[in-house]
């Protein structure tokens, strides 16, 4: 079997290979169509990650509040209807569901529908990550804020999910690095991301084998920078005692 790396050179429209890689004049070649959808699947990653942080830390703090039974239940119900429903699921209930409900969001893009889907649903394993993460703390954090007369919500803020917070940075990496392979299910709404380019790129160039692993060497990269940064940010935020070294030796 031969490979011929020349068809990222490609134009899109005539196929034929240019004499660089980069389209000029609006042309525009199978690199430069990759790199796009590379940059759509970082952009739905990115935003789908912001959302579940935002609600995955509410909902998981939720959770643990004392005295709060009812609200308690809903976090948890949240938690199980969004965790236990498999993914690609809720993207097609956003996409084609929702919009018939609420006729308004007929007007909106499907990128942002598969944000909010994704989003939403890693907002319910962020969710469960922020409640272990609190609860494994020493209940004496939680009394040491009340002592100094902080109220519950100071006391949160100030005291427990700052703590919290560095204990589970080591599941928020695999879960960040899972938003961007959970990613690969907007192309079910025709979002132009990478999984999309390289299913069409292969049936335009019968050259499956040379698109299918630049698309996955985008994949690893991708997730490999995520790790790095959270190793940094572990690094940085790590207190001793509190957070065990990765891999349980160092």
């Amino acid at each position: 079997m031969s490979w011929d790396w020349q068809v990222f050179c490609q134009d899109t429209i005539t196929q034929e290979v240019g004499q660089s890689c980069f389209g000029k004049n609006g042309d525009i070649t199978y690199l430069d169509w990759m790199l796009s959808a590379w940059g759509w699947t970082v952009s739905v990653s990115l935003l789908s990650l912001l959302i579940a942080l935002v609600l995955g830390s509410i909902i998981g703090t939720l959770r643990t509040l004392p005295d709060r039974p009812w609200i308690v239940r809903l976090g948890n119900a949240w938690v199980e209807l969004f965790r236990n429903i498999p993914l690609l699921v809720q993207v097609f209930v956003w996409y084609h569901v929702i919009p018939a409900i609420f006729p308004a969001l007929k007007r909106v893009d499907g990128f942002v529908l598969v944000v909010f889907a994704i989003g939403l649903f890693t907002s319910a394993r962020i969710a469960e990550q922020v409640r272990s993460g609190i609860q494994a703390l020493p209940r004496g954090q939680r009394y040491a804020g009340m002592a100094v007369g902080f109220t519950t919500f100071q006391t949160y803020r100030y005291v427990l999910l700052p703590m919290a917070f560095r204990i589970i940075i080591p599941p928020l990496t695999s879960e960040t690095m899972n938003v961007f392979k959970n990613s690969s299910v907007a192309f079910a709404v025709s979002v132009a991301e990478l999984t999309m380019f390289a299913m069409q790129a292969q049936e335009e160039t019968a050259r499956g084998v040379e698109v299918y692993l630049a698309v996955t060497a985008l994949y690893v990269f991708s997730a490999f920078m995520v790790n790095r940064i959270m190793t940094f940010i572990e690094k940085r935020s790590r207190v001793p005692g509190m957070i065990a070294a990765s891999g349980g030796g160092h």
